[in-house]
């Protein structure tokens, strides 16, 4: 009830107006982009691709392998149908470190329940290299005099070294809705910002359509149709970048040992169409196949070690614990599995509130 008070005070309507008018205007945005004969036109493999690491220590433990599992505050970037599952709000948040400290990474959301079937959220993922040493300017040749290039034995006028920074956002808003206790979907409505110093900046929108089908007390299934109505990143630079449709199939399984063993398996597939080669696990002429696996063990609800393998060939490690509102969860990623090399491993945990009393429980 508070949370349909809380919707109904800042204009959202029963029927969800306000989105459909969101997503109105987005296609109109995306419509009336201008004709790509005065610009330079590109289909994108990597354009998305910071939107492709995974969020949540728990998902990240199980090798990404979580479209069925993600009915929480991950679910917007997993699976939106999933969330519609969810029976109180919650706000999660997650940082780490990519590539030993290279690159900050940083995911939060908030999602409430709303009235008896569905579901609203926002999340807000963030990539970015903050700091980026600009020596354009800084250059001294061997006698101590400003040179417009680095010369053999020459130095740096440290003082005329400036700062630059590098980031790609990414927000989602989510709806889901239940359409029995086995059955809901789920939509997405992205908007995509990336920036990269003088070099200029980007703006794109994309959409999301997902479903989740629990087909057994112990089997769900998931499907998610990523940027399906392909996502158009525009560039100041006149480029425009097209990302291709990701078609992303997930299943999961869990057994129960007695009253406080579960043993839970997860396996997720996507399938995209931009001819990736090699880069991918397995591919059929434009067609590649990437796979993650994930598996968890849980305790009494409490306790929960997890291993996955993810979609660029790395083991992944993770652990959690679940506390009266509050769970932690954490994993271990190392991307280099010789030690010479220089990616490194990434820690990646996530903190997650889940209001459990009774005023702020789904209306039923």
């Amino acid at each position: 009830m508070c949370c349909r008070n809380f919707l109904a005070l800042h204009g959202y309507s029963t029927n969800f107006t306000f989105m459909k008018r969101l997503i109105f205007v987005c296609i109109t945005f995306v419509a009336t982009i201008p004709p790509a004969h005065s610009q330079t036109v590109e289909i994108s493999k990597y354009g998305n691709e910071f939107m492709t690491l995974g969020v949540g220590g728990r998902a990240l433990g199980m090798g990404g392998a979580y479209s069925t599992l993600a009915e929480d505050a991950t679910g917007g970037y997993y699976n939106p149908a999933a969330t519609a599952y969810m029976n109180y709000p919650q706000i999660i948040a997650m940082h780490n470190d990519q590539f030993a400290g290279i690159e900050n990474y940083d995911y939060g959301a908030v999602f409430f329940p709303y009235g008896k079937q569905s579901t609203v959220g926002i999340s807000i993922i963030r990539l970015g290299i903050d700091g980026i040493p600009d020596t354009r300017n800084a250059a001294l040749d061997v006698n101590g005099n400003p040179t417009p290039v680095f010369q053999p034995n020459g130095s740096i006028d440290y003082s005329a070294v400036t700062y630059f920074n590098a980031s790609d956002w990414a927000i989602y808003c989510t709806y889901a809705k239940r359409i029995s206790d086995n059955f809901s979907y789920g939509a997405n409505v992205k908007f995509i910002d990336e920036t990269l110093g003088e070099a200029g900046g980007a703006f794109g929108i994309g959409f999301d359509a997902s479903a989740l089908w629990k087909a057994t007390d112990r089997l769900t299934l998931g499907v998610n149709a990523q940027d399906i109505t392909t996502t158009v990143l525009a560039w100041s630079t006149g480029t425009k970048e097209f990302i291709i449709p990701t078609l992303k199939l997930g299943g999961s399984y869990f057994f129960d040992f007695g009253p406080k063993h579960r043993l839970t398996f997860a396996a997720d597939v996507d399938l995209r169409f931009e001819n990736l080669g090699i880069s991918s696990m397995a591919y059929l002429g434009p067609f590649s196949f990437d796979p993650n696996e994930g598996v968890e063990y849980t305790y009494n609800n409490t306790l929960s070690i997890r291993a996955g393998y993810n979609d660029i060939r790395q083991f992944s490690l993770g652990a959690g614990i679940k506390l009266p509102k509050l769970n932690i969860d954490y994993a271990y990623t190392n991307y280099s599995s010789d030690p010479s090399e220089s990616l490194g491993y990434t820690h990646s945990i996530s903190l997650s509130v889940t209001l459990e009393e009774p005023k702020f429980q789904r209306t039923q």
